[in-house]
């Protein structure tokens, strides 16, 4: 086994398709239809609904059913960002577990304003790449549009600064995948660059994160495990596929079919 005994990520996995979870997402343009495809496939129920005449309504619902919301601010405009506040105060107010996907963090000052002001109201877990970490971290523009241009691990000290501020999980994707609360922090193995070559890959993994923090698992241990999942996933898709076009359907195939003995005996999930 390579994977630590503490997270049993096939529960994981088992639990999301046994309960089917409703994740409310306030998602973006490009990534709505490989996020709710992703979501479906891993036995997951989504739903992208932005309106804030619907905050409350939604809220009630994730809250009754168990549910979880993800914010993603990559084609917010000023609707979008009023509509996200209130989501993320509604979240809050009922306890529903939620993720901040700060997409392009640093590209712009509205884009590191909306990252921050949801920031303060303290998601679940902020889960971002290396330069979207970084730039939250130092509050400088920088990076590239919605693409990291630095390692994960140099976004790790990055990482630990902001869990601790916040008191919150951090988790950063790349070559390699942390998970920490500025304390503790686990590192995920896995994946395949050719993931990039197909976008919203990774706003569609902060939707599945959404769906593990629903199950009754210690949340970093969840968050690390959908991290898992997802990279093995990744990995069998890339191997098995012509190019991107091909590769977003393998990754949706596999995500559904992936079993969780599979995930057991093969993901990698260590303490730092």
């Amino acid at each position: 086994m390579n994977f630590l005994s503490d997270t049993n990520p096939g529960e994981t996995l088992s639990q999301i398709r046994k309960n089917s979870p409703l994740i409310w997402n306030i998602s973006n343009f490009v990534s709505m239809d490989i996020a709710a495809n992703a979501l479906l496939a891993f036995g997951a129920s989504p739903a992208m609904a932005h309106a804030i005449e619907e905050a409350e309504s939604f809220s009630q619902i994730c809250k009754s059913i168990n549910g979880a919301l993800t914010i993603n601010i990559g084609t917010f405009d000023k609707y979008w960002q009023e509509c996200a506040i209130k989501v993320a105060n509604e979240a809050n107010k009922y306890e529903i577990p939620w993720v901040l996907d700060p997409v392009g963090a640093g590209a712009s000052q509205f884009r590191n304003k909306n990252a921050s002001e949801l920031l303060k109201l303290k998601p679940t877990v902020l889960r971002g790449n290396a330069s979207e970490i970084i730039s939250i971290s130092n509050n400088e523009e920088g990076g590239k549009g919605v693409d990291s241009t630095s390692s994960s691990n140099e976004a790790l000290d990055a990482a630990k600064s902001i869990a601790s501020q916040y008191q919150i999980l951090v988790a950063v994707t790349g070559e390699v995948d942390y998970v920490t609360d500025g304390t503790k922090t686990l590192s995920i193995h896995g994946g395949n660059i050719m993931m990039t070559k197909v976008t919203a890959t990774g706003c569609a993994l902060t939707c599945l994160i959404g769906a593990g923090l629903t199950t009754n698992q210690e949340r970093m241990s969840s968050t690390a495990n959908v991290m898992g999942i997802y990279s093995l996933a990744a990995e069998i898709a890339c191997n098995n596929c012509e190019g991107p076009g091909s590769l977003k359907t393998k990754f949706l195939d596999t995500l559904y079919n992936i079993s969780p003995k599979y995930v057991n005996e093969e993901i990698k999930i260590s303490k730092i």
